[in-house]
């Protein structure tokens, strides 16, 4: 085992990018070297690590040289271009795009879920769906313990799942609506500040959003269940980051509120913020830049048969992405 890795970041200027540069940095991870690899149009430009200033490279075919472990967060075409090149230099590739999650070869993994299955990886490893994971910590450990067999979710969902441009673009628009004037929309169809839209990802022939059939896709590999189902709507929310989900579960066996909480009290990765009558439940504003998700408003469901409804937040730029890929590294 090498004490120091060499680690290379592709989207290194992006919202995960930056993400991942700090969680490494203040989870003291083992490098011996970092490449910071980006855009053309972005190479020269420098991302601070340890109080220094990293130089950012463009993102090539030769970039993994001696590269032990390479981060992908650069959109899912050049995952697709460039990943399996960095697992041929030698890297193992821990991608954060949609791209090689649902191949078999391919272990999903949610550190807190699935740990061993990162044993299976052949030089690349996906990182989840950021709803996917910040609903699944809560989901996971009530099923550990009383076996779910579906759920009915909707998503409150940030703009940092879009990126750094869309995080500019809600604080532009609350800004043009402060001073009386419009402000057109880019990222998404319609303006996100004061709104929310219905509308995450593309629709399918189904109805459903492809990001709305990730939670049972992902869900079933991580879980490895192949007959859970889930029926979830995705909205984009006017918060800068941090995704929340309502869900309504049903399980095999019958569940108590208290046996529920209990279970989700003991759950790593997982906060109990439960106590609705002093106004105490999970929120955006408080989870954004923490590591733990948490969940809360847990309550029998009464419209499911040994169902229970919660609501779960958890930051999307940490458990949702960097900090989970830095943990599956970690198990590495």
């Amino acid at each position: 085992m090498k004490k120091e890795y060499h680690i290379a970041i592709a989207g290194a200027t992006g919202a995960v990018g930056a993400e991942l540069l700090n969680v490494l940095e203040r989870r003291n991870f083992p490098i011996a070297k970092i490449r910071a690899l980006a855009s053309g149009k972005s190479a020269g430009k420098k991302v601070s690590f340890r109080g220094q200033p990293i130089p950012v490279e463009e993102l090539t075919e030769n970039s993994f040289d001696k590269i032990d472990i390479a981060f992908f967060s650069a959109g899912g075409e050049r995952s697709r271009k460039f990943a399996p090149i960095a697992r041929d230099a030698g890297a193992v590739v821990i991608d954060n795009s949609s791209t090689f999650r649902m191949d078999s070869g391919v272990p999903l993994v949610i550190p807190e879920i699935n740990p061993d299955d990162v044993k299976q990886h052949r030089g690349l490893i996906a990182n989840p769906n950021c709803t996917a994971a910040v609903a699944l910590m809560a989901i996971y450990p009530l099923h550990r313990a009383f076996g779910v067999r579906r759920v009915f979710a909707a998503s409150y969902q940030a703009v940092s799942g879009s990126g750094a441009r869309a995080i500019a673009e809600l604080k532009e628009q609350v800004h043009a609506a402060a001073e009386d004037r419009l402000s057109s929309p880019k990222v998404y169809p319609h303006p996100i500040a004061f709104n929310v839209l219905p509308h995450v990802d593309v629709f399918l022939e189904s109805g459903y959003t492809k990001e709305e059939m990730k939670m049972q896709d992902e869900g079933r590999k991580i879980m490895h269940l192949p007959n859970f189902r889930a029926s979830v709507t995705c909205v984009r929310v006017p918060v800068y980051r941090a995704h929340s989900v309502a869900v309504s579960a049903e399980f095999e066996r019958p569940v108590s509120v208290d046996e529920a909480r209990e279970v989700l009290a003991k759950a790593p990765g997982l906060e109990l913020v439960d106590e609705p009558h002093n106004n105490r439940y999970p929120m955006p504003l408080d989870i954004a830049g923490k590591d733990n998700c948490q969940v809360g408003r847990v309550r029998r469901d009464c419209a499911l048969e040994n169902g229970l409804a919660f609501w779960v937040s958890g930051d999307q730029l940490l458990k949702g992405a960097a900090l989970n890929a830095v943990q599956i590294a970690e198990l590495l």
